[in-house]
């Protein structure tokens, strides 16, 4: 009698978690932060990529996913009004994707801005330390990109 309890007890508890399990994940978000420290077009232009094709993917599984770009060194000239070689992609899918979120480096914007304020895109949102960011989000249980 007791083998037959613990038995039946054990295959509605195997029940319970086997239902709870799809409830989980539909409500999981994915994060992501993609890092960029290269003023190079086509690595610029590769984390963007990277950003499109993950929120498609994630997108056409009926799931949610944060991206955020965080860029810092030479790569802030991607985030720069007068230098970037990406601006207007960069404001379209700054329209198109509610959930992508562009982070630039405060300690490379001071630098830069040394002799002549450095204007970003609207895009961008500033931030104390794009590397500090980065380790941040990473503690947080972000995944991490580097194209």
């Amino acid at each position: 009698m007791k083998r037959g309890f613990w038995a039946a007890l054990a295959v509605m508890a195997g029940v319970m978690f086997a239902a709870a399990v799809p409830v989980q994940a539909a409500d999981m978000v994915h994060r992501v932060v993609i890092h960029v420290d290269d003023n190079d077009k086509k690595r610029i232009g590769m984390a963007l990529n990277n950003a499109q094709n993950i929120d498609k993917y994630y997108k056409s599984k009926g799931e949610k996913v944060e991206i955020e770009v965080v860029a810092y060194g030479p790569g802030l000239h991607m985030l720069r009004e007068d230098t970037s070689p990406v601006k207007q992609r960069i404001a379209s899918m700054g329209l198109a994707m509610d959930n992508l979120r562009f982070s630039a480096c405060g300690n490379t914007h001071k630098k830069m801005s040394a002799k002549k304020k450095v204007e970003l895109v609207s895009e961008a949102k500033m931030v104390p330390s794009g590397v500090i960011r980065l380790m941040e989000l990473q503690e947080k249980g972000w995944s991490y990109i580097r194209p």
